[in-house]
């Protein structure tokens, strides 16, 4: 039917994009696994007639070349057309992967010459390259792995999947090996060789603090009211109930083009999400007769969260995208040491506290607290995040907005608790942004477009080159630097025909209809209690010559559409 052949056309091109993107090609499963991801729905396969995959993708001998392994395996590959040779050639080039601490290689960046200060064209400007990286979140969670004993390699599999409930796939961070992931966190784990194969050791220092904090923990159990808030075994046994699957929740009055996903493996961002039962979190709920009714005067009632620092134009900052709705809508965090460490601290550091039942207990939010434009924090799969709460959907359930990673969700009201005034210091690490000097040809961003910049963005770091802010959100230039050509997205989505590049900032459509960052975060320097910010946070940008601003003047839209 006509509606078959339409679906068919459109399928092809995200099919492409998502193994043009894969240097190594994927398997049927990884192409599932992918796809659902991206676009949060299956392979329409029953819609167009077709078993399987694999079916599915020999009707398409002008998109997928297949090849097939003595064992049985079969690997997809794309077949690049008119509009994508110059983009697979691209990813064909990308480069072997390098070892450097990320902090380390964007400080390089951030020592180079301005791309504007050397060339009218900064898409020109020659950066050196980006790895995989993991998320803060799921670096935490290896050190809670190892921090009781170390684990030998070939049992880090079983370990992860029974303290956490799922796998950890490591080709969906961009890793080719189950080691090199774990490599690339050196600074906190070590792998040493022994007898038995290479074990997994959690570096001494942090291994001591762990230890320091364990005896803080077996101190406080001697008071009886100090109690853990669940025991390990429990929550265990809870999280092999979990049934893995997207959980989507509507954004208010924003269309079915910006649904949020509880699970995206795409923004891994990754916050660990498990959605258990009511039942299953009975054990969280405050035991009334120990609830204080005034409410702890260090807790966060009438604040904001402010924001980071403005990026300086035209500086060089290395990004991870965290969360995408489309190119004009995303959100990033800033790489450095500095940045990083200090949230994952923050989170270490509310775990620790909320852990135990009379800290959870004196928090409690009463009824009158649980309102919109309230920040406080959630509990979710033993972390706890900085929220403020968005709306409230029902007498059970909230949305809220994650200040450090950018999404909105719905959770369960009990998992709410105030927030300590010392958490207020950290600014929120989400930034807003939008691609620089692009716009959608039909508008609006089409969902193939959205999957080819998600594709583009996931799971490694790049190089952000700062242009302007527009009604508080950052427009910034996206680079991969880990292939032998820079590769700057802008150009990549026009050259698929999803973009016209216009050499100007067009504010986003998205940003206008909802940007939570701009409700409930207060622009850096303007919080009313600013000696709670530290005067010593600030992010490495790069100072820029005089003369750039003679270099910048030339910049128009023909020179760029020439990149």
């Amino acid at each position: 039917t006509s509606k078959q052949a339409e679906l068919m056309e459109v399928l092809k091109k995200e099919v492409r994009a998502m193994l043009i993107a894969a240097k190594e090609g994927l398997t049927p499963a990884q192409l599932e696994e992918q796809y659902m991801a991206m676009v949060c729905k299956p392979l329409p396969l029953r819609d167009l007639g077709f078993q399987s995959t694999l079916e599915l993708v020999t009707h398409m001998p002008e998109v997928v070349r297949v090849f097939s392994f003595r064992n049985g395996t079969f690997i997809l590959k794309a077949i690049a057309d008119d509009t994508t040779k110059g983009i697979a050639r691209l990813v064909a080039n990308q480069k072997g992967r390098s070892r450097p601490k990320a902090w380390k290689r964007t400080a390089a960046k951030a020592n180079a010459a301005s791309p504007f200060t050397n060339s009218k064209n900064p898409q020109r400007f020659p950066l050196n390259a980006g790895t995989p990286v993991l998320p803060a979140t799921l670096k935490a969670k290896l050190q809670d792995l190892l921090s009781s004993s170390p684990l030998l390699l070939k049992d880090f599999d079983q370990a992860f999947l029974r303290h956490f409930g799922w796998t950890f796939q490591y080709r969906q961070y961009g890793f080719s090996s189950m080691l090199e992931a774990l490599r690339s966190v050196s600074d906190i784990i070590a792998v040493e060789q022994t007898k038995a194969g290479s074990l997994l050791v959690l570096r001494k220092y942090l291994a001591n603090e762990i230890e320091q904090e364990e005896m803080l923990k077996a101190s406080a159990a001697e008071m009886s009211a100090l109690e853990p808030v669940c025991e390990t075994d429990s929550f265990h046994q809870a999280a092999q109930l979990v049934k893995w699957e997207p959980v989507e929740t509507q954004a208010v009055d924003l269309g079915d083009h910006l649904k949020q996903v509880m699970y995206d493996k795409t923004s891994e961002c990754h916050i660990p999400l498990i959605p258990l039962q009511p039942q299953d979190f009975q054990q969280f709920l405050p035991n009334k007769s120990t609830l204080s009714p005034e409410i702890p005067p260090d807790a966060v009632q009438d604040r904001n969260l402010c924001s980071l620092p403005p990026l300086k134009r035209r500086c060089l900052v290395g990004v991870v995208v965290e969360f995408v709705v489309s190119p004009s809508q995303f959100y990033i965090h800033i790489c450095s040491r500095e940045t990083s460490y200090k949230l994952q601290d923050l989170m270490f550091e509310m775990r620790h506290l909320y852990s135990h039942k009379l800290v959870s207990d004196k928090y409690v939010m009463p009824e009158s607290a649980v309102r919109p434009g309230q920040l406080c924090c959630v509990a979710v799969s033993k972390w706890w995040y900085r929220v403020v709460i968005h709306r409230v959907v029902s007498d059970q359930e909230v949305e809220v907005f994650y200040a450090d990673y950018g999404h909105l969700q719905i959770v369960q009201k009990s998992w709410l608790r105030f927030l300590k005034w010392h958490y207020l210091k950290l600014p929120a690490q989400a930034i807003p942004c939008s691609l620089a000097w692009v716009k959608p040809v039909e508008g609006s961003w089409s969902p193939a477009a959205t999957l080819l910049f998600k594709n583009l963005c996931r799971f490694k770091e790049l190089v952000g080159i700062v242009d302007d802010y527009v009604d508080g959100v950052l427009h910034l230039f996206l680079c991969d630097t880990s292939t032998k050509e820079d590769v700057y997205f802008h150009s990549v989505l026009r050259d698929m025909g999803y973009a016209d590049v216009c050499g100007e900032n067009i504010p986003s459509q998205e940003f206008k209809e909802l940007n939570p960052s701009a409700l409930y975060v207060q622009p850096s320097g303007k919080q009313e209690n600013a000696e709670l910010v530290e005067r010593d946070f600030c992010l490495p940008q790069e100072s820029v010559d005089a003369d750039s601003e003679t270099a910048a003047s030339k910049l128009n839209g023909a020179e760029l559409s020439d990149q």
